[in-house]
Order: structure tokens, then sequence, then C-alpha cells
């Protein structure tokens, strides 16, 4: 009798970064890519956001800026390994970083989504 542990999914947030040369269809289907993949392993996207081109505090492979991306996912642990290897093998990847939230740091992202995190610089910009 094969008894498995049973999994409760686990609220996470992953922040990565495209190169910079990528042209915007390309950057869109990156980000497509690794979201069908936390959708193919069960997992649900609670939130997207494009925090766009931004500068880098220290050159990474020789560049000086990148796209940021910020994806907030619902998922197992185990799939996890699984994003952080998709990420490493994609080669318009320069950085990442996939954080397990607890239920402060769930409440402080739901806060700051209420709040329209990056919509104000873009509301100063239009007024």
């Amino acid at each position: 009798m094969d008894i498995k542990p049973k999994q409760f999914p686990n609220e996470y947030e992953t922040t990565f970064i495209l190169t910079p040369e990528l042209p915007g269809d390309e950057q869109k289907s990156a980000v497509d890519k690794f979201i069908q993949l936390i959708k193919d392993n069960g997992g649900t996207v609670n939130n997207t956001e494009h925090w766009g081109m931004r500068k880098l505090a220290y050159p990474i492979n020789k560049k000086s800026s990148g796209y940021y991306v910020f994806v907030e996912f619902t998922g197992n642990g185990e799939f996890v390994a699984v994003l952080d290897q998709a990420y490493r093998y994609d080669e318009r990847v320069l950085r990442f970083l996939t954080v397990k939230m607890d239920k402060h740091h769930f409440e402080f992202n739901k806060k700051r989504r209420e709040q329209g995190f990056g919509l104000r610089k873009e509301a100063k910009n239009i007024s």
C-alpha cells in the first residue's frame, strides 16, 4: 500500500528579470511561458504585474537594465523546483527569486494590490 503525504497548496510570489534586448512580443511570450508552466502544474496565478524596464543595482552579464515581471501564484512546494529549473534553462532570464508567502506577507500584497501599486507614478505623469 503506497500512501503519499497530502500536499497543501501554498502562496508564492516570484519575480524574474528578462534581458533588456528582447522585443515586446518576446517579452510577452516569455511571461506567458512561465504563467502557463504554473497553470500546467496545477497552480493558480493570482496576480501578474509587469514592472517594466528598470536599472539593475549592479551589472549582470554586462547588462545594466532588465525587464521586471512579478507573479503571485498558488501551488505545491515541489513545483517551485520545477519553476526554478525552467528559469535557469531559459537564456532570456537574467535573475529570478521565488518566495513562499506567510499570512502577513499575503495580507501585505493584497493591500498593496488594492492600493494600486505602480499606478501612482503613471497617474502623476498623466496630470
